[in-house]
């Protein structure tokens, strides 16, 4: 079953918006908060929002971010708004512990990034209606071939399996009991992310040597996160480009702009 079986699904969604970007490209843009990034008069966040409040898809909204944005008039498009904690990492983690605790939590959340300039209405379904409802993490996978397909000579980071050159996107479907389970293996995971030893230990020999031998597949990385996290996690294929275009640093930011201009044109 996919969730476009079910048009009246709807799901929470948690935005970090704590995130902030270099001096030289703040004065570019006249913020130093990348969720406040103008494109056409709308910052990042408010898109974001727009794209989740009008695809029928999202029940309420929870920004995490820092002074700046919770005070923007953007921030008001919210359904709520948390403080920003050190890193997107813990922001994901605080906008999830906020759902759990809350009197009925829902079965399911989405996490969006505030940092995808082209995401739209139709991108928020199609990702959703790609979904498979049997697994815990739903995460986005784009190919190097699909990305530049829409996105000509724009960088991006990839990651060389034996079946293809990935990016993941910036939406994320997850079960919230799920979570619940996996939350102390994620903060273990989240404590050791800048750790080569530490990864080293978590992720296991083998599965590195794979990596590091390019023979790694898809369904590898999927056994990984279930036995690691106790939960099923699906990689979600042929997901929109647009969910792997985030905004980094001034020449995403001037990519992006001559790009939406000729989106406007047309």
């Amino acid at each position: 079953m996919r969730y476009s079986e079910a048009l009246v699904t709807t799901f929470d969604a948690i935005l970090p918006a704590g995130g902030t970007i270099s001096a030289e490209f703040a004065a570019k843009v006249g913020t130093p908060n990348k969720a406040l990034i103008r494109f056409h008069n709308r910052s990042i966040l408010e898109r974001t929002l727009d794209a989740l409040n009008d695809s029928g898809r999202v029940s309420q909204t929870v920004v995490i971010g820092t002074k700046e944005v919770l005070e923007s008039h953007e921030a008001a498009k919210a359904t709520q708004t948390l403080p920003a904690g050190g890193s997107g990492p813990e922001n994901m983690l605080k906008g999830l512990k906020h759902i759990i605790n809350r009197p009925n939590p829902p079965k399911k959340v989405m996490i969006v990034t505030t940092d995808l300039p082209f995401l739209t209405p139709e991108i928020i379904v199609d990702f959703i209606d790609r979904c498979p409802s049997d697994r815990d993490i739903c995460v986005p996978l784009v190919t190097k071939q699909q990305f530049t397909t829409r996105f000509p000579n724009a960088t991006a980071t990839f990651i060389r399996l034996r079946d293809n050159e990935w990016t993941t996107g910036g939406a994320f479907l997850i079960d919230v009991q799920a979570f619940q389970v996996a939350m102390p293996h994620i903060e273990r995971l989240f404590e050791n992310r800048k750790s080569k030893l530490g990864m080293v230990k978590l992720l296991g020999p083998l599965f590195l040597f794979k990596f590091l031998r390019k023979t790694l597949i898809v369904p590898d990385v999927e056994a990984k996160i279930q036995s690691m996290l106790g939960c099923s996690g699906g990689a979600v294929l042929d997901s929109p480009p647009e969910l792997a275009y985030d905004i980094d640093d001034l020449e995403d930011y001037n990519y992006a702009m001559d790009n939406l201009n000729a989106l406007d044109r047309r």
